[in-house]
């Protein structure tokens, strides 16, 4: 049995993921900023697995101090951190750079990029003197260097990251600590649909056309990324869910697929 811990696991991908583990007969240890929303999440899971396999913390990674509270609660909780996935994120609306709100900026950069630099140094750390571990960083548009108008912020964030998980995971080489990225593709959470919000009707049909052509739900893609991350055993890896043969088979097959991803939504 192996313990996993999940920053941002409170809802949405993250909490997808926390739920696939603990179906898999694996401990989890969850985190949010909020404490209410938190607590949700633990229950509905309570609800559903034992009890003794799941812990949580609320915290906020953009903390130093916080996330170093975090490791220290799931060891306490577990005995041990064997996979820590640095999955907290925030998103924003389709702007233009320049029109974006200081406090935003700040928030996407201490959250997405700081949280997740603060969550790699203490997990790593922690490995080093535990012996073993898995780290992961949850990848997401602009990681592989596409860009998108009006996400500037969001995919620099992601890109950054990119370039953070290949540098860490050539700093572990030879050591029995992996450091990969998980890449979800394009899922139907709050934070992606966010960007979407208020947008032109044209622009949120022809969002809404690409959504239902590549996007999938929460529970269709996190089972095949927990199989992944717990057979893993190589370094640098990147576990991928939609990958470009996957893409293309999509846009062919679209026009006799008809698939309406927001029947759920009200959209």
């Amino acid at each position: 049995m192996k313990t996993i811990l999940i920053t941002g696991s409170s809802r949405g991908i993250g909490f997808g993921l926390a739920q696939e583990f603990l179906a898999s007969g694996h401990q989890v240890f969850l985190n949010g900023r909020k404490r209410e929303t938190l607590d949700q999440a633990l229950e509905t899971l309570a609800d559903r697995y034992p009890r003794e396999r799941i812990g949580g913390l609320a915290a906020d990674v953009s903390g130093y101090s916080q996330v170093v509270h975090l490791w220290d609660q799931a060891r306490d909780r577990f005995g041990e951190v064997d996979i820590w996935i640095n999955n907290a994120g925030v998103g924003q609306s389709q702007s233009a750079f320049w029109e974006l709100e200081p406090d935003l900026i700040l928030e996407l950069l201490s959250t997405n990029l700081l949280g997740a630099m603060y969550g790699s140094q203490v997990a790593l750390d922690g490995f080093q003197r535990q012996g073993w571990g898995a780290l992961y960083n949850m990848e997401g548009l602009g990681s592989d260097g596409r860009r998108v108008e009006g996400l500037t912020l969001y995919g620099t964030t992601k890109r950054a990251l990119n370039y953070l998980t290949d540098s860490l995971a050539a700093e572990m080489e030879g050591t029995d600590i992996i450091v990969g990225a998980i890449s979800p593709g394009m899922v139907m959470t709050d934070l992606n649909l966010e960007r979407f919000r208020n947008r032109p009707p044209g622009e949120w049909e022809d969002a809404r056309r690409i959504f239902n052509i590549l996007a999938d739900h929460v529970e269709t893609v996190t089972p095949y990324l927990v199989q992944r991350v717990l057979e893993n055993e190589t370094n640098g890896v990147r576990i991928q869910w939609l990958t470009r043969w996957k893409v293309i088979w999509r846009f062919l097959t679209a026009p006799i697929r008809k698939r309406d991803l927001f029947a759920d939504y009200g959209l």
